[in-house]
């Protein structure tokens, strides 16, 4: 399998850098990230699961 680099982007909604970013153009998993805090660690999950959390989130 060849590596993929990440497609970091924030939401349209946000005026500022206070936010996470999110790179979901790799099939098998969704990586967040902190917007400040770029180094740290990737939180990656299955496309599934990132699609029923922005789901829940829309709701609340």
């Amino acid at each position: 399998m060849q590596h993929v680099t990440p497609n970091w982007r924030t939401s349209t909604y946000t005026g500022t850098e206070n936010c996470i970013e999110v790179a979901d153009n790799e099939p098998t998993k969704v990586m967040v990230r902190d917007t400040k805090a770029r180094s740290r660690r990737v939180v990656a999950v299955r496309p599934t699961t990132w699609v029923a959390f922005v789901e829940f989130a829309k709701v609340g």
